[in-house]
């Protein structure tokens, strides 16, 4: 047989096999998904990382998003897809062919959350919404945030993240692991710094770690945007005058407990952060400051106030002195009367810059 008489066979047979695979191909591709008629919502499937093809294609038929494994793989392979599928947390709508899926598997369009971390959370309070979401482990969140090489590796000074997880919205994917996340927030912090921060911060003669930490103070202090930098004020002249801080919620930082309110007791409580006991900031911040905290730290108000005290309706009064302070003391929190506590506390510890009275307010995440 010659070469041309055996060419003229084969082509037909190549062009049959060709017309045979497209016709294959084309079938797959449009092969709708088995709960199209019977779905009301769309099916939510995770994939692991590392997960292989072939488990793919389980876990999508055992989900209900496809018929068929063995269409599934015949597809990823005429597509050449069968190594570049991505994991994560995907939504399947209904009705969608086999390419569709095939195509939001290969493209990585995965399932984001939503979250917003509110001005003031600590690491824990962040760690316990993550975990609410099913995007985070909390202890592992945790450890990593008290992790001094973790901090070196994203450049915060100090040896905790504490403070440096900026409070925004975040679009997060299951998957993440907690290192991630916790560079987003990290990173988030970075670029949300005004650009002279630095040199604003040297201008009071502090660092990048001070500031964070006194702006952590005023967040959990102040709930009024204007009186940011008034209690700002009072911290640095406090500073200054190398007086006692006292700030009641660094007396209850890191400490486990039921109620939600501070008491007379919790500012006895020896820790490394109660500013009621020992002199100066905190070691490090005891939550995570907004914006306008640290705004508020870098610039505090032109004032020579050296007191505040709750007025119970969200704002603060502030004093210069002692007598005005016991005044506002007696006016807003003790009925009209100072308590002998009141009076206790000033004997010992020189003058408070809130009343033992005022201490009875709402510290849910402190």
């Amino acid at each position: 047989m010659t070469l041309s008489v055996w060419l003229r066979r084969l082509v037909p047979f190549l062009l049959a096999l060709v017309l045979t695979a497209v016709g294959i191909r084309t079938y797959l591709q449009s092969v709708p998904s088995p709960a199209g008629m019977t779905r009301a919502v769309p099916t939510v499937v995770y994939i692991k990382p590392k997960t292989g093809v072939q488990d793919i294609a389980l876990i999508l038929r055992e989900a209900g998003v496809i018929r068929s494994t063995w269409a599934f793989l015949a597809l990823a392979y005429v597509q050449g897809s069968l190594k570049r599928l991505q994991s994560g947390e995907y939504e399947f709508d209904t009705g969608m062919t086999l390419l569709e899926i095939l195509q939001k598997l290969e493209a990585g369009r995965v399932v984001t959350h939503q979250v917003t971390i509110p001005e003031g959370f600590n690491a824990e309070d962040i760690a316990k919404l993550l975990a609410t979401e099913r995007l985070a482990d909390p202890e592992r969140f945790l450890a990593l945030v008290q992790d001094q090489s973790v901090a070196e590796r994203l450049h915060v000074p100090g040896n905790r993240l504490e403070g440096y997880l900026f409070p925004d919205t975040y679009r997060l994917t299951r998957g993440m692991t907690e290192e991630e996340i916790l560079r987003v927030m990290v990173g988030r912090f970075q670029q949300a710094l005004p650009r002279d921060f630095e040199a604003q911060a040297a201008r009071l003669g502090m660092d990048t770690h001070e500031i964070v930490t006194l702006a952590s103070l005023i967040e959990k202090e102040a709930q009024l945007d204007a009186e940011r930098p008034l209690i700002s004020a009072v911290f640095h002249n406090r500073l200054r005058r190398r007086m006692p801080l006292q700030s009641d919620p660094t007396a209850v930082y890191m400490v486990p407990r039921t109620q939600r309110r501070i008491t007379a007791s919790d500012l006895q409580r020896k820790t490394p952060y109660n500013t009621y006991l020992l002199p100066g900031l905190p070691p490090g911040p005891i939550a995570n400051p907004g914006l306008a905290s640290i705004r508020a730290a870098l610039r505090p108000a032109s004032v020579n106030y050296l007191y505040f005290v709750a007025k119970n309706d969200g704002s603060h009064h502030f004093s210069v002195n002692l007598e005005q302070h016991s005044q506002a003391v007696r006016l807003y929190q003790g009925g009209g009367k100072a308590s002998s506590e009141d009076e206790k506390d000033t004997s010992k510890r020189g003058p408070p810059q809130r009343s033992v009275s005022d201490r009875g307010r709402d510290v849910e995440g402190s």
